[in-house]
């Protein structure tokens, strides 16, 4: 819009200027025109009335003193040539140059000759001025050419110019207004149109597929967005509902195979235990001397499985039991040497500078968290089983988080396994099911934290957690 009132000002400024040089043009030619009609007329009357012979050769002395009086009642100097185009006589022009030529150019007497109607005008420029010359026969009352008339004419555009200054800063002030007013309503309906679109960008931009997302209302709008809108909310409809699906399915596939995985684990002790039943069975004898010895041995295979499936049931128990949202303050300090107290090896090692740190967490989850992290240790500590054992558990503060450090010089952790050592039952282990760090991860970043790890295999093992404390 505001281009447009813009190029329709500049265009109509050109139109303008353009219409009055032609006015201008027009106006000076028409002017000359009557001015040389009267002039003509004024000789006419002067040649009627005269007692000299009507010839040539006479005319200076018929226009001796006739000749100012011309000029004077029409304001225009006045020039007599002879047919050849020498000069006759003339009128006082000191402020032409062109007056003191005493012979018309050549092309001037042949565009006389050859006109149809024996007049020729002549532009030209000088001293910054623009003049038309006009010439044109004087003949006496038969017709016959006597002499040639020139009457220079300066253009003066004083009055025009001054006019078209005027109309242009009226139309400057007139299109001036109309760009404001285009400014003022093109803000308005931008912001009337931009108002719906934003708050479309805003709902999509806001779209999840993991929540349940808002229907646009607008009202008072273009048919265009009208129909965007409708689209937009088609397609929410359509996601919730692709939404449900998925998690429907996502659900009965978490189910599917976590019941694999159960049954998988139960069916590893159910195998021993079968055997030794079926063992039991067949050397079975009342009468064997060492019959309560073969009991209790096989009692003791039994209670060893049972234990294994209780185990694993406790595992699957923990980790089916999501972190809930019970937040307390507490001192993350003495919670973690709570939390150290049930582990017996002496090589096991807290240090904090700070006697206190206050966070907001749970109290049973946070003593989970740091248990897995120090029993993960151990493990590992046995498998290498180094000349020195050494698990350190720090807790210090940094910059706004609370960080516990839990490091051991274990087996560690080979690159291509860090990338999965969080994910469910991943594990490096020959027994457990690999649940307790993908348990210890999902506890920390549902308080807003999170776990990292860094390893050098077959020297050491960090595992890093932070999450904010108490502002």
């Amino acid at each position: 819009m505001l281009v447009l009132v813009v190029l329709a000002s500049i265009l109509m400024a050109a139109v303008t200027v353009y219409q009055y040089r032609e006015e201008a043009e027009d106006y000076h030619h028409d002017r000359l025109e009557r001015k040389q009609e009267n002039v003509m007329k004024h000789i006419s009357d002067v040649l009627d009335e005269t007692t000299f012979p009507v010839e040539t050769v006479y005319l200076p002395l018929i226009f001796k003193k006739e000749i100012y009086k011309i000029k004077r009642i029409h304001s225009l100097e006045i020039y007599l040539y002879d047919l050849e185009g020498s000069l006759l006589t003339k009128s006082r022009a000191s402020f032409i140059k062109d007056t003191t030529k005493t012979c018309l150019s050549a092309l001037v007497l042949n565009e006389l000759n050859t006109s149809a109607d024996k007049s020729f005008v002549q532009e030209f420029e000088e001293n910054g001025e623009n003049y038309q010359s006009s010439y044109t026969y004087v003949t006496d009352k038969y017709f016959k050419p006597l002499a040639i008339l020139n009457l220079p004419y300066i253009e003066d555009d004083g009055f025009i110019k001054k006019e078209l200054r005027e109309n242009l800063t009226r139309l400057a002030f007139t299109y001036l207004f109309m760009l404001l007013l285009a400014i003022t309503l093109a803000y308005f309906l931008s912001k009337y149109i931009t108002k719906s679109l934003n708050s479309i960008s805003q709902k999509i931009i806001e779209t999840r597929f993991d929540k349940r997302n808002k229907r646009i209302e607008v009202e008072n709008t273009t048919e265009e967005i009208t129909n965007l809108v409708k689209a937009y909310n088609g397609m929410i409809d359509e996601l919730e509902v692709s939404a449900a699906k998925l998690a429907t399915n996502e659900r009965e596939a978490a189910w599917r195979e976590m019941a694999k995985q159960v049954a998988h684990e139960i069916k590893n002790p159910l195998t021993p235990m079968r055997l030794t039943v079926q063992s039991f069975q067949r050397k079975f004898d009342p009468e064997d001397p060492e019959i309560n010895d073969k009991v209790n041995e096989y009692s003791n295979i039994l209670i060893q499985q049972i234990d294994t499936m209780s185990s694993i049931a406790s595992a699957f128990s923990n980790y089916a039991q999501m972190p809930a949202q019970k937040e307390e303050t507490l001192n993350v300090v003495k919670i973690t040497k709570l939390a150290l107290d049930i582990f017996n090896e002496d090589y096991i090692y807290f240090e904090s500078k700070e006697e206190e740190i206050i966070a907001r967490f749970d109290r049973t989850q946070l003593i989970r968290v740091v248990t897995n992290l120090v029993k993960n240790s151990t493990q590992a500590i046995q498998q290498k089983n180094p000349e020195n054992p050494k698990i350190e558990v720090r807790v210090f503060l940094q910059e706004n988080d609370v960080v516990i450090e839990v490091k051991d010089n274990g087996v560690g952790i080979s690159q291509e396994y860090k990338e999965k050592v969080f994910e469910p039952k991943f594990t490096t282990k020959n027994s457990g099911m690999g649940l307790g760090l993908a348990m210890v991860k999902n506890i920390v970043e549902t308080f807003g934290g999170v776990i990292s790890l860094s390893s050098q295999q077959g020297e050491e093992t960090i595992f890093t957690v932070k999450f904010p404390k108490q502002s």
